[in-house]
C-alpha cells in the first residue's frame, strides 16, 4: 500500500479541480493540483455547462501533476448527477451540455405525468421524482426536437463524456446512470417502457452498464504526451460525486445516516437492497447506486445553493468570507425566520435574496432586513428541514440511527453541524471534508488491489482524517422551533 498516488478529478456544480492522494506509511494525504470555476452560461434563455472549458482545466491539472513529479497508478471522474453530453456519429461533442438548472419547473414533469404514470415511473425505478431528472430532461429535448438529442448518436453522463474526452473509451457507469430516473434499481439497466415512452434507443447509452472500478481506458496518446503522464488508465470510479462521498463515510458499522453537504445536501442511509413501496414513494425518497451492491436511499435537500446565491448578491457591493457570514447569523435572532429549502421559487431565482423576502412575506412573517438575519434564517430552516428529513428515514431504517456522518465542503462549518445535531437529535460526527474526492481515489485504490471491501477502505480513512462530534442541545427549544417550522414546510 505505501506509496500509491492516485489523481480525482472532482467536479462540482460551482466549482472544479483535480487532486491527488497517496497512501504513505498507512495514511492518505491529500494535494491540491488544480483549482477552477464551473459557471453556467446563459444562451437566448437556456442554461450550459462549458464541458470543453473544464476539459481544459483537468488538462492543465494533470498536466501540473506531471510537473510535480508526481506518477499516479491511475485518474478517476466524478461529477453531479443527471446531465448529460451527446456525441455525434463522427465521435465530436454535439455542443454545450444542457444544466439541469435549465430545467427547475414543474411544466415538463406534469405533461410527462399526463401521458406515463409518475406513480409507476417510482414504482419502476425507485427514484424521486425532480423536475431536472435526466428523463424529464431528454423527453423536454424531445418534445422541442432539441438538434443535438435528434441528431446524438450516444449520449453519456457527465463524467463518463470527461472519460471519454481523456481516453476515447465510452461507457455507461451504473452510480451516475442511477440518478436518470430510467434505471431498473433491481436489474441495474435502463427500463424499456422508459425509454420507449421518451423515445429513446438503449444502443444511444454505450455498452453494457459498468460499476466502480472498471477500467475505462488509458489517456489517449496525444493526451499522455501533451501532459507528460503517459499513457494511464482512467477508472470508472462512482461517477456520481454523492456516491463517491459516501464511499468516504468514517463509520465503523452500518447503524448511521449520512448528509452529503454541499451546494446539495442528500441526506441518507446505506442500504443492501432497494426500498421501493408506497410509503417511500409518497416520502419522494430516492434509491441511487452505490458501490459494492449497496443502494443510497436518500433525499435530495436544497443545501448551500441558497447562501451561495445570496453571497453573490451581497458581493457586488462588499465581499464577504464564509466565516463573517456564519458571525453575522450568530448575531441575529434565532428562528425570525423560516422557510422550506425545497421551495421551487429557490430553484433558479433571478434574486435569491427577493425570493426569500418573497416566501418569508407570503408567509405573514414579514422578511428578514440584515445580512445576518438573511443567513441565520438559511441555516434555521436548513436545520429544521435536515430534521424533518431525518424523521422519515427513521421510520424506514431497518436499524437503529445513531449518529448522523456529514461529509463534504459543509463538514467545515462548525455553526452548522451544531445548529443540525441540536435540530435531529443525536451526535453528528462532522469529517472528512474531502468526502468525494478521497472516495474517488479510494475506489481507484481498491480496483489496484489495494483494498478489498468498504468496511476496509472505512477502516483506513478512519485513521486518515481528524473528525470532530458535535452533541445535541437545547432539546426543548429545537422542538419548539420544529413544530413552527413545519407550518412552511411540505409534508415528507
Amino acid at each position: 500500500m505505501e506509496n500509491s498516488a492516485f489523481l480525482a478529478v472532482d467536479l462540482g456544480a460551482t466549482s472544479g479541480r483535480v487532486i491527488c492522494g497517496s497512501i504513505e506509511n498507512g495514511k492518505l494525504l491529500l494535494e491540491d493540483i488544480h483549482k477552477f470555476p464551473n459557471e453556467l452560461i446563459e444562451i437566448h434563455g437556456n442554461f450550459y455547462w462549458n464541458i470543453f472549458n473544464l476539459f481544459r482545466h483537468i488538462k492543465e491539472g494533470l498536466t501540473i501533476a506531471a510537473r510535480k513529479g508526481l506518477k499516479p497508478l491511475s485518474i478517476g471522474v466524478d461529477t453531479w448527477g443527471v446531465d448529460v453530453a451527446f456525441i455525434g456519429d463522427d465521435g465530436s461533442v454535439m455542443g454545450l451540455p444542457f444544466a439541469y438548472r435549465n430545467f427547475t419547473t414543474r411544466d415538463n414533469t406534469d405533461d410527462f405525468g399526463t401521458k406515463f404514470s409518475l406513480d409507476d415511473l417510482y414504482a419502476r425505478t425507485g427514484i424521486q421524482t425532480l423536475d431536472f431528472n435526466t428523463v424529464f430532461q431528454l423527453y423536454a429535448l424531445q418534445l422541442r426536437q432539441s438538434s443535438q438529442l435528434m441528431a446524438a448518436k450516444n449520449i453519456l453522463f457527465m463524467p463518463d463524456a470527461i472519460s471519454y474526452l481523456l481516453t476515447g473509451k465510452q461507457v455507461t457507469e451504473y452510480t451516475i446512470a442511477s440518478t436518470s430516473e430510467m434505471l431498473n434499481p433491481t436489474t441495474k439497466d435502463f427500463d424499456a417502457d422508459i425509454l420507449k415512452f421518451i423515445g429513446i434507443d438503449r444502443t444511444k447509452f454505450p455498452g453494457e452498464i459498468v460499476f466502480s472500478g472498471h477500467k475505462v481506458g488509458t489517456l489517449t496518446k496525444e493526451i499522455a504526451q501533451e501532459t507528460g503522464l503517459g499513457e494511464i488508465p482512467v477508472i470508472a470510479v462512482a461517477g456520481h460525486d454523492t456516491a463517491s462521498a459516501v464511499v468516504s463515510v468514517p463509520a465503523s458499522d452500518n447503524k448511521f445516516a449520512y448528509l452529503s453537504s454541499g451546494t446539495w445536501s442528500l441526506m441518507g442511509l446505506e442500504l443492501p437492497e432497494p426500498v421501493v413501496n408506497e410509503r417511500s414513494r409518497k416520502a419522494n425518497i430516492t434509491n441511487e447506486g452505490g458501490v459494492d451492491g449497496t443502494i443510497r436511499f436518500l433525499k435530495n435537500i436544497t443545501g448551500m445553493w441558497i447562501l451561495e446565491q445570496c453571497k453573490k448578491e451581497w458581493d457586488l457591493e462588499k465581499v464577504f468570507t464564509y466565516d463573517q457570514l456564519v458571525a453575522l447569523a450568530l448575531e441575529a435572532k434565532p428562528f425570525g425566520f423560516l422557510f422550506n429549502p425545497d421551495s421551487e421559487l429557490f430553484g433558479n431565482p433571478k434574486s435569491m435574496t427577493k425570493a426569500i423576502v418573497d416566501v418569508c412575506t407570503q408567509s405573514g412573517q414579514g422578511a428578514p432586513s440584515t445580512i445576518g438575519e438573511f443567513v441565520r434564517a438559511i441555516f434555521d430552516s436548513l436545520a429544521l428541514r435536515y430534521k424533518q428529513v431525518f424523521e422519515a428515514l427513521k421510520t424506514f431504517a431497518p436499524f437503529p440511527i445513531e449518529c448522523l456522518h456529514v461529509i463534504g465542503g459543509g463538514s467545515r462549518n462548525e455553526f452548522m453541524n451544531q445548529l443540525t445535531a441540536n435540530a435531529i437529535g443525536v451526535d453528528v460526527i462532522a469529517g472528512p471534508a474531502e468526502a468525494t474526492a478521497i472516495g474517488n481515489m479510494m475506489m481507484q485504490a481498491k480496483a489496484s488491489g489495494l483494498f478489498t471491501d468498504l468496511q476496509e477502505i472505512r477502516n483506513f480513512i478512519c485513521k486518515s482524517v481528524d473528525l470532530k462530534t458535535f452533541k445535541p442541545e437545547q432539546k426543548e427549544i429545537w422542538e419548539k422551533a420544529y413544530a413552527h417550522f413545519l407550518q412552511y414546510s411540505t409534508p415528507i
